[in-house]
């Protein structure tokens, strides 16, 4: 049989012999709305929790925190209704500044602007980009319970309104997307997102989990000390369509839009796999290593010790973390990150290492991209020269009866084991 998995902006097919019987390891695909800004008009009319527009009438000035290009939310339709009701209640454009919040990501140009912001957005209001690394743009807002020490956007923290946009979708160890999170690590200083990011190895830190998520309550934390009045969250199909769109105090946005977010994305399976082939889902899930890692950690949930996952992901920009790629230099094996990588202690960047090497490890990892085989050797990816070379090579290992998944989405799938 034939099959097809995203990569970048396009796809790649392979062949796996008839006799074999294949997995396709996704959700449903669940219709999008009819009228994706009728329902963002009517959650901005109906918010949730004790947000009120009428408490921010003529405000000074108004801040809203977007995601930057790896992540796919719609925000030609999510931000035309917000600014339609922004206006409406006294607001003007020059009090309105986006904030593109990049975490820990390289600061995006004005440039690439256009790639994420519809023009009417770009032309009518003020756009700047984070640097988790300038420490001139940062508020010291002092630390959360666990010691996370809160340094926030100056900008953003001192604006009268404080909006949040973004998507509700799985996340591997904060559990989900979504409500403050935008601003709570996009807008933060390295130094927080660092302390934060150190709670992934928190076993009670897992994908899907929001409650009792040490992480997700940390960040938490972290936006009420930033005091976020509005989130604007939508929750989308595999095929990035507008489902449902939740609007108001940010913990219930979470509290309405986490279960239908479980009910999209959760697939059961009866049993462990011995080979995977999964993918992100493609562009801008699959634009660097950094975002791409994570088809491998889903995948993983589901894998027998030992098995193998085929990992499709274009990465056209490399790894998308000079951090992560300076501290792999000289690393000879998994085992060398998992030590070095404990014995210095949690920082951003080589997290990745970390992550990478703990579920590689355990399982077999050969990798499918765009970048160049050397380099991602040096890696320690196991770089493999196409997909149906490392369908080849996996199967040699197959065992009779044994199944092989298929995660075409993975980044956005909750994959686990029917009881």
């Amino acid at each position: 049989m034939e099959i097809r998995v995203p990569y970048g902006h396009s796809f790649l097919t392979a062949t796996l012999p008839d006799q074999i019987g294949v997995d396709i390891i996704e959700a449903p695909e669940t219709p999008p709305a009819a009228d994706p800004f009728g329902i963002v008009h009517t959650a901005l009319e109906n918010l949730l929790g004790n947000a009120s527009w009428a408490d921010f009438a003529n405000a000074r000035s108004a801040a809203i925190a977007i995601s930057d290009k790896t992540r796919p939310v719609p925000y030609h339709q999510l931000l035309l209704p917000l600014m339609e009701h922004l206006a409406a209640i006294g607001i003007p454009d020059s009090a309105i500044t986006f904030y593109i919040a990049v975490g820990a990501h390289s600061p995006m140009t004005p440039d690439e602007f256009p790639n994420i912001l519809p023009n009417d957005i770009l032309r009518r209001y003020k756009v700047v980009s984070h640097n988790a690394e300038n420490d001139d743009l940062l508020l010291d807002l002092g630390k959360t319970h666990h010691g996370t020490p809160v340094w926030s956007n100056k900008g953003y923290v001192n604006s009268e309104l404080k909006i949040v946009v973004g998507n509700i979708e799985p996340h591997q160890f904060a559990g989900f997307s979504g409500g403050v999170k935008t601003a709570a690590i996009g807008l933060s200083g390295l130094k927080t997102i660092n302390f934060n990011h150190a709670l992934m190895t928190h076993p009670d830190s897992q994908i899907g989990e929001y409650e009792t998520n040490p992480a997700r309550q940390d960040i938490e934390e972290i936006g009420k000390k930033i005091v976020i009045h509005v989130a604007l969250n939508s929750i989308l199909n595999q095929s990035r369509e507008i489902v449902r769109v939740f609007a108001g105090d940010p913990v219930a946005v979470m509290q309405a839009g986490i279960p239908l977010s479980r009910q999209l994305c959760q697939v059961g399976v009866k049993s462990e796999y011995s080979v995977m082939i999964s993918s992100p889902g493609g562009y801008p899930k699959d634009i660097n290593l950094y975002q791409a890692q994570k088809g491998l950690s889903h995948a993983a949930l589901v894998m027998r010790p030992g098995g193998t996952v085929i990992l499709v992901a274009a990465c056209p920009e490399g790894t998308g973390s000079p951090h992560y790629e300076e501290w792999m230099r000289g690393k000879r094996s998994y085992e060398d990150v998992l030590q070095t990588f404990k014995a210095e202690g949690f920082r951003i960047g080589p997290h990745k290492a970390y992550q990478i090497a703990r579920d590689a490890s355990k399982l077999r990892l050969m990798f499918c991209s765009g970048m160049e085989e050397a380099f991602a050797r040096a890696l320690l990816l196991n770089p493999v020269p196409n997909l149906q070379a490392a369908i080849d090579l996996a199967l040699a290992d197959l065992q009779p009866g044994d199944r092989v998944g298929i995660l075409p989405h993975a980044s956005s799938t909750i994959p686990y084991i029917l009881s």
